[in-house]
């Protein structure tokens, strides 16, 4: 009998704050780059105990460029000659955050190795990867559901695994974002006619699949707790890009249209469009008559001119001579002005429109400060305070918090695998010495 077979389960969370609607929930995570550790990012900032698995080198997400270190106590960008337990990437600093890292030798194929994961798999409510080819490390789900009958496991690739359904041989292809976003259907829908598809930046892809992901481990999480059973997700970077595609495949399917590029504007009513101003670009939705009588106030005409019906409601109406007219108008009425301009003049008749933010406006905006989006708080590696991104959504009454910032790595690893998995010292020593964790 393995001894992992004995071990009673050590409630959640045995090493950091107790906070957050996930408090009590723990994480196993072997994943990199972008999707499935930004999945436990967003558990880990709602209280869940998130272990970081990382092989011996660390995550290939610490040195994802620009990668910082310090130099005279202040942050800058690191050279390739900086040792690599001085630097870190802005990425990791962003991502990080929240986890408790653990350098281990995915290779199951070794029994000390293999013994010590499973223990850890006994001890946690859901285990999630991106690295596909668990089972050529010597690990398949039906085992892990039999140490663990109620894990949850959720599995990230690029088009989903073979189980759930596959064209032969497209299960095992290789994936990244911008693979995601062409064949989920998603880049061939950005960009303007006459144009080829554009890639939607940054990372889209692996965040919207991330999100998906999050949502999967929820619901099984939710009904595990209730009934005991854990299950298996099949997440699929295309068909997460595939479900967000509105109407596109019933169009399909019901009219036989296929949906193309069309830059910016909405195309089924007006304005919904980003106009050019003088200095910049401005961008105006009114969807809906009383909406659009608002707007036809703002910029000095009306709807005895420009009937909604006539010239904004619909498809055809936009594309009408009268539609154009009336596109015509609105870009020479932007046109005269600044960007800013506009925006302030439109904001008066509450009118939808919006500006291009820069990462700059955003950092310096009255409203993201009022909100609190910006947290400050300590990087493991870098030893100092550094400021990221905060919460969304916000938590009105199980609030989010950043307990400690991105780990160096394998700063967790002895004490995981001491108090989870049950080793002892010498046990450890034989792990480290066999290259198993470092």
């Amino acid at each position: 009998m393995a001894e992992w077979e004995t071990m009673e389960r050590i409630p959640a969370p045995a090493f950091i704050p107790k906070f957050g609607a996930l408090s009590g929930m723990r994480v196993l995570m072997t994943g990199t780059i972008v999707a499935a550790p930004f999945a436990a990012t967003l558990l880990a900032e709602n209280g869940a105990e998130v272990i970081h698995v990382e092989r011996p080198g660390g995550d290939p997400y610490r040195l994802q460029s620009p990668v910082v270190t310090l130099k005279e106590d202040k942050i800058a960008v690191a050279d390739s000659e900086v040792p690599l337990d001085k630097k870190i990437s802005t990425g990791w600093i962003q991502e990080g955050r929240n986890k408790l890292s653990l350098t281990f030798n995915w290779d199951l194929r070794v029994p000390e190795a293999k013994e010590a994961f499973l223990a850890l798999i006994k001890q946690v409510d859901v285990y999630l990867e991106n690295i596909v080819w668990t089972e050529k490390l010597g690990i398949n789900d039906e085992e892990l559901l039999k140490v663990n009958p109620s894990l949850v496991i959720c599995h990230i690739s690029g088009f989903g695994r073979k189980e759930f359904g596959e064209a032969e041989g497209w299960s095992t292809r290789r994936s990244y974002d911008p693979i995601g976003q062409l064949e989920g259907g998603w880049m061939n829908l950005n960009g303007f006619p006459d144009g080829p598809p554009i890639y939607g930046s940054v990372f889209i892809n692996d965040y919207i699949t991330a999100y998906q992901a999050t949502y999967g481990i929820l619901m099984a999480y939710i009904s595990a707790k209730a009934t005991g059973k854990g299950q298996v997700i099949d997440v699929a970077q295309i068909e997460a890009m595939s479900k967000g595609l509105n109407d596109t495949f019933v169009n399909y399917f019901l009219l036989g249209m296929i949906r193309g590029r069309r830059g910016n504007a909405t195309g089924i009513f007006q304005p919904g469009d980003l106009y050019k101003a003088k200095d910049n670009y401005l961008y105006i939705g009114s969807y809906g008559e009383p909406a659009y009588n608002k707007f036809v106030q703002a910029i000095d005409t009306d709807t005895k001119r420009f009937p909604y019906h006539v010239c904004a409601a619909t498809r055809e109406a936009v594309e009408s001579p009268k539609g154009q007219e009336f596109k015509k108008y609105i870009e020479d009425w932007v046109g005269a002005r600044t960007a800013e301009e506009g925006f302030q003049h439109l904001r008066k008749f509450n009118v939808a429109c919006a500006l291009p933010r820069t990462v700059q406006d955003l950092a310096n905006s009255a409203h993201y400060q009022a909100r609190g989006n910006f947290v400050n708080y300590v990087d493991e590696t870098l030893g100092k305070e550094v400021t990221g991104f905060g919460f969304a959504p916000k938590m009105g009454g199980t609030p989010q918090k950043i307990w400690r910032g991105g780990p160096s790595i394998g700063q967790d690893s002895d004490v995981i695998l001491k108090s989870l998995a049950g080793l002892n010292d010498s046990e450890l020593a034989v792990l480290k010495e066999k290259g198993i964790v470092v």
